[in-house]
């Protein structure tokens, strides 16, 4: 038996997915708490994640191209902005061990679990890439902030801006654990070993555990920061509360003296 050459594309759109929503624009598909799989109709597979990612198995462009259309008719409000495009490849030898060489997946054999392993792995890393984006973006403008604060030695007195900062970040580290599900085994890797290995193998190969934790350690950062500058805000507009309080006791007692 020849070796076969198997293709997966990624693209990760801004927003996240609603599962529930999907599936009933979506009758023909599987579903799963983090997946819709379904045939496509010119051949190969289409997965739908909630993080915002569609991959596609075996499925030539201009059928992508249909499906992509498909999904935009049934997310009217889908942006045009895409994070990601991402390609991968997968070699079935058979009696092959499984490994990643020269970039490419090399398995015994993919199977329907396999390949499903795969194309969530490919997700994660798509996301990943959306969320590394945003924190890097948060990180460069509390350093911003940081350098303000060091120039002037003082913040401005409304933090409202602050505060929605901070949200922001809060809201997008809560986002990373509960949509990017890294941490979560799929279910194939618990039945089947080889998938397992694919799933470890990939993992490694597209470094989801580190750049995890870079995100983790990025958000906390940018988080404390924050908090620190909003204490320095909240102080300040602690003494000017007292300063008014003084000039208006002061004023009250000239209004007096002149009043007599």
């Amino acid at each position: 038996m020849a070796d076969v050459v198997h293709t997966f594309h990624a693209l990760a759109f801004v927003e996240n997915f609603s599962l529930k929503e999907l599936a009933a624009r979506y009758p023909e598909a599987r579903r799963s708490h983090y997946q819709l799989w379904f045939p496509s109709a010119s051949g190969g597979s289409v997965y739908l994640f909630a993080s915002g990612a569609i991959v596609f198995h075996d499925v030539g462009q201009s059928a992508r191209e249909n499906e992509v259309a498909r999904l935009r008719r049934a997310l009217p409000k889908l942006s045009d902005a895409q994070v990601l495009t991402e390609e991968f490849s997968v070699r079935e030898v058979p009696g092959a061990r499984i490994d990643i060489q020269g970039g490419v997946l090399v398995v015994d054999a993919l199977t329907i679990e396999r390949a499903g392993v795969v194309a969530l792995t490919i997700s994660q890393s798509a996301a990943m890439e959306y969320y590394e984006r945003i924190v890097d973006q948060m990180f460069g403008e509390t350093d911003r902030l940081v350098e303000k604060l060091e120039k002037n030695g003082t913040m401005p007195v409304f933090t409202r801006k602050l505060h929605k900062f901070i949200g922001a970040a809060i809201g997008t580290r809560s986002e990373v654990l509960s949509v990017l599900h890294l941490f979560d085994k799929p279910d194939a890797a618990w039945d089947d070993p080889g998938a397992e290995k694919v799933y470890e193998e990939l993992r490694a190969e597209f470094d989801l555990v580190d750049r995890h934790q870079a995100l983790e350690l990025k958000l906390r950062s940018v988080q404390d920061a924050l908090e620190l500058v909003t204490d320095i805000a909240r102080d300040k507009r602690l003494v000017w509360l007292e300063t008014s309080v003084v000039f208006l006791i002061l004023l009250e007692i000239l209004l007096r003296f002149v009043g007599h």
